[in-house]
């Protein structure tokens, strides 16, 4: 089944059926549900004997294969960092491909978070032959975002002289990172942020607290918020910036320095764009229950080096996923928080 707040955007996909492209980009916000939505399209083109609004039977060959994860028309491309996320089988993908990149022929040591030339290349054996069960062949990469120049190049080959019978589905929450030669030739399909309400009610029927703001809106990262075991961590640092020019900046570098650096940046980028949404608008997004933090902190700031400081945690992110010294990054950021109270 798709997520609630996917329904309508279900029904007007359905509108391509009589003409079907054959690549789609799939685009929106992160934690929304697009790797869920493109697999259940996945599954709903592969499947013989679908419902009449295009979603898959669950009964047929075709549906068991794909939900046991050996269906032979079907293939999921995702960095090695991400194979246990969409299953085993594509794990099992990932490692044969990378295995065959590597000159020592042995398995990285560390996870690739690419999408390596290996893995697009062994789609051309895949895109090469005929159906097994007659009907379509379908390709899901995500995020294709994740693509390296060397895949999205050889990528876009196959895109541009695309086999018969052979349907791309490329999901992405940044599309502003994708080659404009790939993003041209797929049919652009921008899924949105689910309506609060909807998402709210969905979060509750989970069992799991509001924590929808803190996530920008967007339902399955405010999911993952609120079962994240570093959240006492994540409180901890809210009340280091809630105390403006108090902040320990060496508590700070020593307490986080062992979780990843994007997932710190994340916290202060968020807690910093809030000072800004406060001085400017009186009207946090992210922490509106640190309304009152919030107001006191930004108070005390000069405008020009809140902007200031915002660029310098947007260009750390940048560099976010490269191997950093997560205490010395810490500190330095924290510091320079802490400076413009000064």
């Amino acid at each position: 089944m798709i997520y609630p707040w996917q329904t309508v955007d279900w029904e007007r996909l359905q509108q391509l059926r009589s003409h079907w492209p054959h690549a789609l980009l799939l685009h929106g916000q992160a934690g929304i549900g697009k790797l869920h939505f493109a697999q259940h399209l996945a599954k709903g083109l592969l499947c013989e004997a679908p419902k009449p609004n295009g979603e898959p039977c669950g009964t047929c060959p075709a549906c068991n294969w794909f939900d046991q994860g050996n269906h032979p028309d079907y293939r999921i491309v995702v960095p090695e960092a991400l194979g246990a996320e969409v299953g085993a089988a594509a794990a099992e993908d990932n490692e044969k491909a990378a295995e065959k990149g590597d000159d020592d022929g042995k398995k990285s040591r560390t996870l690739s978070k690419e999408i390596r030339i290996e893995q697009v290349r062994a789609l051309l054996n895949f895109t090469g032959v005929g159906s097994h069960r007659g009907g379509m062949r379908v390709v899901v990469l995500y995020p294709a975002e994740a693509l390296n120049v060397a895949a999205a190049n050889a990528l876009l080959k196959t895109l541009e002289e695309p086999p018969a019978g052979v349907v791309f589905l490329l999901v992405s929450a940044r599309i502003d990172r994708l080659l404009p030669t790939i993003i041209s030739r797929c049919r652009q399909w921008p899924m949105g942020t689910p309506a609060p309400e909807a998402a709210t009610a969905w979060l509750a029927a989970q069992g799991m607290a509001d924590v929808l703001a803190e996530a920008g809106g967007a339902p399955l990262a405010a999911l993952a918020l609120a079962n994240d075991e570093n959240r006492p961590l994540r409180d901890w640092t809210i009340a280091q910036l809630s105390a403006g020019a108090g902040c320990d900046a060496f508590a700070c570098g020593e307490t986080l320095q062992k979780l990843p650096v994007p997932l710190v940046l994340g916290w202060l980028q968020r807690w910093v764009y809030d000072l800004l949404a406060e001085r400017t608008a009186g009207r946090p997004r992210y922490f509106p229950q640190a309304n009152a933090a919030l107001a006191r902190c930004a108070a005390k700031i000069d405008a020009p080096a809140l902007a200031r400081y915002l660029k310098a945690v947007t260009r750390q992110r940048a560099v976010e996923n490269h191997p950093l010294n997560a205490r010395l990054v810490f500190e330095e950021l924290f510091l320079g928080y802490r400076e413009m109270f000064a």
